[in-house]
């Protein structure tokens, strides 16, 4: 089972992007990603941390990247990162893909 997404984990993966360059922040994003789905591996094979990810969350693997300060959301920029967090964490839990205006984008697969 997965873990949660909590608000925390996606302001922290927010940060880690913004503390990166527009261009890089795609790339960090899926690997702070892969990074969590590690430790999630590791921590429920031998009841541990990963050394690196952490304890699987999103917000552990996070912020083992430089944090920017965290800004008004608002910001654009910041914004931009939170949004880029927000649709990675939603197709990380196999929701749909990408961010639409159309309501199947609002559900859970398994909610009607």
């Amino acid at each position: 089972m997965r873990q949660p997404v909590l608000w925390e984990d996606i302001r922290s993966l927010a940060r880690a992007l913004l503390a990166h360059p527009a261009p890089r922040r795609p790339e960090l994003c899926r690997q702070i990603l892969a990074g969590a789905a590690r430790a999630r591996r590791q921590a429920r094979a031998t009841g541990r941390c990963h050394p690196r990810w952490g304890d699987g969350s999103l917000g552990a693997a996070a912020r083992w990247f430089p944090l920017a300060p965290e800004p008004f959301p608002g910001e654009p920029d910041y914004a931009a990162c939170l949004c880029l967090a927000l649709t990675a964490s939603v197709a990380g839990a196999a929701w749909p893909r990408r961010c639409g205006s159309g309501s199947e984008t609002a559900r859970r697969p398994d909610e009607k």
